[in-house]
């Protein structure tokens, strides 16, 4: 089974025992419009330059989208979720819907998850672990690219692996972080506070490494 599709699956169980109205890490979003967002990624081309671009008609234009949808029956909006993509959008193919959903996910999945109290990590199998490290290595960079210091991340667990995210700044040091790929993972995309890993650098570069605003 490709990973997205388990994922999908793990995504529509969360949601459904947590509720509607549950909080999510992407305040103010609970887990009723994080639901939403999702069907938008993959069945509103019209509304998705509004998630990536910074221009207030089409962000006001997505959020109309995502409203609408919002507003659907919670179970009627989990089940379109969970159905997947419609059969004309690319990622309803494996070899694309893989690498491009994996990540999202993963992360969206601990949004709802590490938002709740008394929260565990998700254990997650090697071959999604490998697919987040996959992602990790190409998009870690882009993360990463205004970071006041190097970066370096280093896989542990059932997968390994080292990658250089960002080259130290003259006369800067490095920060290497460890842990899992999906700990990894949430950390590149802004999970900071909630991402259990080790930082290991001086105190003054792992100070400006938690200060550097990422992407989420």
């Amino acid at each position: 089974m490709p990973t997205d599709t388990a994922l999908r699956r793990l995504v529509a169980a969360t949601a459904t025992a947590l509720g509607p109205e549950a909080p999510t890490l992407c305040t103010p979003w609970d887990v009723r419009e994080l639901v939403a967002h999702l069907v938008v990624r993959e069945s509103r081309p019209d509304a998705l330059p509004g998630i990536g671009l910074d221009v207030p008609a089409l962000k006001r234009h997505t959020a109309g989208v995502q409203a609408s949808l919002a507003a659907l029956p919670f179970e009627e909006l989990v089940a379109r979720f969970a159905s997947g993509p419609p059969r004309w959008w690319p990622t309803r193919l494996p070899a694309i819907g893989e690498p491009a959903n994996t990540a999202e996910l993963a992360i969206h999945h601990e949004d709802m998850v590490r938002a709740q109290p008394g929260w565990a990590p998700t254990e997650l199998d090697r071959r999604t672990q490998l697919v987040l490290w996959r992602t990790l290595t190409t998009v870690g960079r882009l993360h990463y690219r205004s970071a006041p210091v190097g970066v370096v991340a280093v896989a542990e667990g059932e997968v390994h692996g080292r990658v250089a995210l960002r080259g130290p700044r003259p006369g800067g040091g490095t920060v290497v972080l460890r842990g899992t790929p999906l700990e990894l993972i949430l950390h590149a995309f802004g999970r900071t506070g909630v991402a259990r890993l080790r930082a290991e650098g001086t105190d003054a570069d792992i100070e400006a490494l938690a200060g550097h605003t990422r992407a989420a």
